[in-house]
């Protein structure tokens, strides 16, 4: 015999197991499969074939369906009343019938085609499954190891998963090689005609942001909150955070001690990225100035209606406002919400010159620089001196 049934049905059970799949779900891949091979020796493929495999004992049962009709045009998928009454004596005009049909061997060709659908069907059922255990984690942090990087795609196996990281969830700051761990940010679970894919970033501001939220346990008891991200992976992220306890400073919680959390951030996401940490304000004059750091502003002019904001700085504040190719001013819009014009001005009575946000592009987070202890003794020493005077 080409096909060995027995041998089959154990082999549906160790399959079950090893890939940890259900037992009747590896049952059904295989009957679909034996249907296939069944029309490809016997049948035709037009027929409607049923197929049922005892894991017991091996047994193959073959079940031919056709519709009960007056007239029957096509024997491969129609009978007729009388025969279909030999089968079931109260079938009637409409109904499906099934008739048994004994089934002792499979020729090579059709194995071999019942091989190819089965472990075709076993690799998608167990991707769906793997990928199932994943639909939770959307949105969290997940550890990775690039296994291979093609041309614009990064390939990435997240535990017994794969998953796909496409060149835009890349950061223009990293390059990718086989074997590299990553955090990761689960972005997605794609579904596709190939079937579900799970999509990987490490481009976006929720990275940055879930990598605080492991850093920062006062996110989790809502002691701080971060209101706003804005980011351009590899070059530059700004963080809007704001304290729900009076007393809590935002920014230092989120910098830490001698610049710990932050620190901690950065060296996941390359110390190439710098990080802006700003205080979040309700009053969107005061929060679009905190933005714009390190600018120091004059002044800041909102217009509700069309969501800009006219900016005006001292001529020296200009280059530093707009940023290198724009990126601050632009980032500062992101963050607020706010179309941002830039206008620097000499003196009081000098006219104003204009400078709007230019294309867009990021940077990252400024660690704390700490004084050293002899600037400190330094400082106190002139204290002293200034108030025996």
């Amino acid at each position: 015999m080409d096909f060995d049934i027995k041998q089959l049905a154990q082999a549906m059970k160790i399959i079950a197991e090893e890939k940890n799949l259900p037992e009747d779900l590896v049952q059904e891949i295989v009957e679909t499969a034996l249907a296939s091979a069944y029309k490809r020796d016997y049948g035709n493929r037009d027929q409607e074939v049923r197929v049922a495999v005892n894991l017991n004992t091996g047994a193959v049962d073959v079940y031919i369906q056709r519709e009960v009709v007056e007239s029957v045009e096509d024997e491969n998928t129609q009978i007729s009343l009388a025969e279909a009454k030999k089968n079931k004596k109260d079938a009637k005009i409409g109904d499906i019938v099934e008739q048994f049909v004994e089934v002792k061997t499979f020729g090579r060709v059709a194995a071999q085609t019942a091989k190819q659908v089965i472990m075709q069907r076993l690799r998608d059922s167990e991707r769906e499954v793997v990928i199932a255990e994943y639909e939770d984690k959307v949105g969290q942090l997940v550890n990775g190891i690039v296994s291979r990087v093609e041309n614009r795609l990064v390939r990435v196996e997240v535990g017994k998963a794969q998953a796909i990281m496409p060149a835009s969830e890349q950061s223009s700051a990293e390059r990718y090689f086989p074997g590299q761990r990553l955090k990761l940010y689960l972005k997605e679970i794609e579904k596709g005609f190939r079937g579900p894919q799970l999509i990987v970033s490490r481009g976006s501001s929720e990275l940055v942001k879930q990598l605080f939220f492991a850093e920062v346990p006062e996110m989790e008891s809502g002691a701080v909150e971060m209101k706003a991200i804005a980011r351009e992976a590899g070059v530059r992220t700004k963080l809007a955070v704001h304290s729900t306890v009076q007393g809590v400073d935002p920014v230092g919680t989120f910098v830490g001690g001698h610049g710990t959390r932050v620190n901690a951030v950065v060296s996941e996401i390359g110390d190439q990225e710098k990080i802006d940490i700003v205080v979040w304000d309700d009053n969107p004059e005061v929060f679009i100035a905190s933005a714009l750091s390190p600018t120091k502003v004059k002044s800041v002019v909102i217009d509700e209606a069309s969501k800009r904001a006219k900016v005006v700085v001292n001529e020296d504040q200009l280059s530093v406002a707009i940023g290198k190719g724009g990126q601050n001013v632009r980032l500062a819009s992101k963050l607020t919400g706010y179309e941002i014009d830039i206008n620097a001005v000499k003196g009081a009575n000098d006219e104003v010159k204009s400078e709007a946000p230019a294309p867009l592009t990021v940077d990252k987070v400024q660690k704390p620089k700490l004084k050293r202890k002899s600037d400190l003794e330094n400082s106190l020493l002139s204290a002293i001196d200034e108030h025996g005077e």
